[in-house]
């Protein structure tokens, strides 16, 4: 049912715990299954150089966030933000379809992380999706610049 890499991160999970000092924290879940994904950044100079989790679920839950921790550090916002749910579960080996949505929650948790990076940096999140799409921090502020 599992893949070997699945069971792994769950049952070895990285990155488990809180960074005291995160630059974001989101926090994302799934009322019809009950999960609950909570991700921690620390990020410098626009990479995020730590990423840690806290998860409330089953262990496709567990191990989605494990992948998507791994999957991020040492990666740019810009280049975090385009990590999607397939490519964690690709990354994992593949998912049952049925627990897909675990996927679905580390997208989620990345994105609302960085959401809170912006947020407490007084940079907007509507450019959230321009960002997921390839467009540049640096192209983003020329531009409101030059409104």
């Amino acid at each position: 049912m599992y893949s070997e890499k699945v069971m792994d991160h769950f049952m070895n999970p990285r990155n488990v715990g809180e960074i005291p000092d995160a630059q974001g924290v989101g926090q994302v879940g799934n009322p019809k299954c009950g999960d609950i994904m909570k991700m921690y950044l620390k990020i410098e100079n626009g990479v995020i150089v730590d990423a840690k989790f806290k998860t409330f679920g089953c262990g496709a839950a567990v191990a989605t966030s494990s992948m998507a921790t791994e999957m991020i550090k040492g990666k740019t916002v810009e280049e975090a933000l385009k990590i999607t749910n397939k490519a964690v579960a690709e990354a994992l080996g593949g998912l049952p379809p049925i627990k897909m949505h675990c996927s679905n929650l580390a997208e989620e948790a990345i994105k609302a992380a960085i959401s809170d990076y912006f947020r407490k940096q007084g940079i907007p999140t509507d450019h959230l999706e321009d960002l997921a799409c390839g467009r540049r921090c640096d192209d983003i502020h020329k531009a409101r610049e030059d409104d």
